[in-house]
């Protein structure tokens, strides 16, 4: 070989110089090397080959019709431990067994297996010099060019970013982004958060990885073992069951709305690459390959029961502030969004948890992303009766994550979930005998109650316990939606269990109230004209006389007298009578009741009802509401009658111009009044109790107040209460004044003689 055919091999040492006493050592230094640098090369390869037969052997190669019987996404495959698959793999590597090649949705495949393709398995006994030899100067691109970055920190992100800006060239960190933000594996181990452990924890962690080094010592050994048959040998051959950097195998346990990634971490890397148009088409084209493969993994894999850490990627893709922008609109936010809502129950609850906890603007953020999602499909789409919104499925996906953010809203505001009604005890055993609207499917399925929100119930937290949401409720309403929503067919896919179409009814939150009474009134008609087929029915096998109505019969001078008279007869003889469609005539004219007369008979009762000349209720004129008067003549069964009528004047799609403070509605949902809803329903008594429970003097010499409270009757008489046994002679102190306010709030919040019976018929009359 002349000198210039050696220059030409890289492989070859350099020439010997022509000193004649220092040319043989020189040379023979240079083989040595060389014998060296190849040596290492070969264990090199065997290495990458063995733990590429690991790989194959434990996670597979992504196709799952994959027919290699030695490959984990192979049918026929049986699953084998980590040691077991470490022997194997040596195995195949002696026989040169076939290889994979990995499949681009594996989502347990390193980034460096798809990009290293230096070597390959059916070469690994030939590397001749005519391979280039590795020297540190051709080593150095490939690390600029960070291939080996299979996932992110912010730390990581900040070493690429000074070195292309040093360079002036991002392609080495659009494609770093491009490749982990594409990949499941490299999202969810990304921008993991370091934990401070204590002491306690810290010997507990020890004591673990001494029994995990233990364990990977015998896989070593083994592997030796069978390393050492070979006619290589030597290779050093590392655990291939070894966690990678941010696996946060580290053992912590998380809490139920903890995650572990560093939140502020991503926002800050969001922050610094945002503003580089570059990086951002690689964000939005990452999300594009992602979100598919993310939607199938949750679908059909189960990934999340396997993984909980699985999160991580919702929580890192939801923190970029460009997805509201009309280039994620059209394909990236929609497929993300679908992705999202194959969350299961406990991922969505925790999910909800996590956002409770972010900032009001955050969380807005969040919401007005889905909204306007939601907003351009709704607009850009003709929808009608046969095109339905319904079956669109971006729409649908958004709604549903946006319920998600919702949760989060609630969670984070105000909560009172102390506070509670109690509920009854036990069931009403049932009987075994079937009645006549049970063999019909009715009753059976009215007694299921109102349908619970399964998020609701994962979270155990119910919106009526929300006293004040971090966004306003109505901010969630979505206008353009309802504007082209058919509600009677959202209520059949609601109502009816076998249809397998999405119903806004179970998002009751994006519908506004025109379109909930809608769907209200849709359900009570449903309701009628069940009771009106089972009347007929009863009519032709027990012979009973047809009446498929409620029919009233009053007198306008007497119509509380003649309707209560009435009411009560029904409700005691046949309350299912209430049920149906309300038919009015009054005495003495002329008219068929097509829903006018109706509407005029409940305004009449309502004007009679809230006269404060009756007493039944007080009208305070700074609040403009009325509350039950404690010193009302009416027994019981009067305010029971009043909520029959309340109760039918709903059922029957009649609004009422009825004025009562928000916490009776709270009651209505099974809350208990407090100390906090005075401020709505007795602003000047809620005042006062917070000037004495504020006052830093003696309550006692100062104020000489006792337990006990005046109040005025209707004829301006004064009437004395006792908050407690012998209250007049019990002062106030500055020790017992918390105790005070408590229960003059529970006298004035629950002290009404017919407040919980009014309540408990108006609501047993609009279940």
């Amino acid at each position: 070989m002349n000198p210039d055919e050696k220059e030409d091999c890289e492989c070859a040492p350099p020439q010997a110089e022509s000193n004649p006493t220092g040319g043989y050592d020189r040379l023979q230094e240079e083989s040595t090397f060389e014998n060296a640098e190849a040596s290492r090369m070969k264990r090199a390869a065997a290495k990458h080959l063995i733990e590429r037969y690991y790989h194959q052997l434990t996670e597979g190669c992504g196709n799952e019709s994959c027919s290699n019987d030695c490959c984990a996404s192979c049918p026929s495959f049986h699953r084998m431990d980590n040691n077991a698959a470490a022997v194997k793999a040596l195995e195949l590597y002696k026989v040169n067994a076939k290889l994979c090649d990995p499949h681009p949705s594996k989502k347990g495949t390193s980034s460096a297996y798809l990009e290293n393709s230096s070597i390959n398995s059916t070469g690994h006994h030939n590397l001749a010099c005519g391979n280039r030899k590795m020297n540190h100067k051709e080593l150095h691109p490939v690390r600029e060019d960070f291939k080996d970055v299979s996932f992110l920190t912010e730390e990581k992100v900040y070493e690429i970013l000074e070195s292309c800006g040093e360079k002036e060239d991002y392609s080495p960190l659009i494609r770093v982004i491009g490749r982990v933000f594409s990949s499941a594996e490299g999202l969810v181990q990304s921008f993991r958060r370091s934990k401070q452990h204590t002491k306690e924890e810290l010997k507990s962690l020890q004591a673990k990885d001494e029994d995990k080094d233990e364990d990977e010592k015998e896989a070593a050994t083994a592997a030796a073992g069978s390393a050492s048959a070979m006619e290589e040998g030597g290779m050093d051959l590392e655990a291939s069951s070894s966690s990678q950097p941010g696996d946060g195998g580290d053992g912590q346990k998380l809490g139920p709305d903890e995650v572990s990634v560093d939140i502020e971490a991503v926002r800050r890397v969001y922050w610094r690459l945002l503003c580089n148009e570059k990086v951002e088409a690689a964000f939005l084209n990452a999300l594009v390959y992602l979100s598919p493969n993310v939607e199938c993994d949750l679908t059909y894999h189960n990934v999340y029961s396997r993984d909980p850490n699985y999160l991580n990627l919702f929580v890192i893709v939801m923190e970029n502030s460009n997805l509201h922008s009309p280039e994620y609109l059209e394909i990236a936010l929609p497929q993300f969004c679908k992705a999202m809502s194959k969350l299961p129950l406990p991922a969505q609850a925790k999910l909800a948890r996590l956002w409770a906890r972010y900032r009001t603007d955050q969380i807005r953020r969040m919401m007005e992303t889905f909204q306007q999602l939601i907003t351009y499909k709704v607009i850009s789409n003709e929808f009608n009766s046969r095109n339905l919104v319904n079956d669109d499925d971006a729409v649908v996906a958004a709604t549903k994550c946006l319920k998600i953010v919702y949760y989060a809203n609630v969670l984070g505001g105000d909560m009172d979930t102390e506070h509670n009604e109690e509920e009854d005890e036990e069931p009403l055993p049932e009987s075994s005998d079937l009645t006549l609207q049970e063999l019909l499917g009715e009753e059976r399925r009215n007694k299921k109650g109102p349908r619970v929100d399964p998020l609701e119930t994962e979270l155990g937290a119910r919106v009526s316990d929300c006293r004040r949401p971090l966004i306003p409720f109505e901010e969630f309403i979505n206008e353009p939606l309802n504007d082209i929503l058919e509600m009677d067919k959202d209520y059949t896919f609601f109502k009816v269990e076998t249809e397998n179409k999405f119903s806004f009814m179970t998002c009751p939150f994006i519908l506004n109230a025109v379109t909930k009474n809608l769907g209200l009134y849709y359900d009570n008609r449903i309701r009628m004209y069940s009771e009106r087929r089972i009347t007929v029915l009863y009519s032709l096998v027990q012979g009973q006389q047809l009446n498929p109505y409620l029919r009233l019969k009053v007198r306008r001078d007497h119509i509380i007298d003649d309707a209560l008279v009435r009411l009560e007869m029904i409700a005691m003889e046949n309350p299912a009578d209430l049920k149906k469609q309300l038919y009015v005539e009054f005495e003495g004219e002329q008219g068929v009741d097509e829903g006018g007369v109706s509407k005029e008979f409940f305004q009449l009762v309502v004007e009679e009802i809230f006269n404060p000349d009756i007493g039944m209720f007080t009208y305070d004129e700074s609040t403009r509401l009325f509350w039950f008067n404690p010193s009302s003549f009416e027994n019981e069964g009067q305010f029971t009658l009043i909520g029959i009528v309340l109760g039918l004047a709903i059922y029957n799609n009649c609004i009422l111009d009825v004025h009562f403070p928000m916490v009776i509605y709270r009651k209505l949902m099974g809350k208990k009044g407090t100390f906090r809803d005075l401020a709505d329903s007795h602003p000047v008594l809620s005042q006062s109790l917070k000037e004495l429970l504020e006052y830093e003097g003696s309550v006692e010499e100062d104020m000489m107040i006792t337990f006990q409270i005046s109040q005025t009757d209707l004829f301006g008489n004064t009437l004395m209460y006792d908050l407690r046994e012998n209250g007049d002679k019990i002062p106030v102190t500055n020790s017992n004044r918390k105790v005070s306010g408590r229960v003059i709030s529970a006298a004035f919040m629950g002290a009404a003689a017919g407040e919980s019976v009014l309540i408990y018929s108006f609501a047993n009359c609009t279940e």
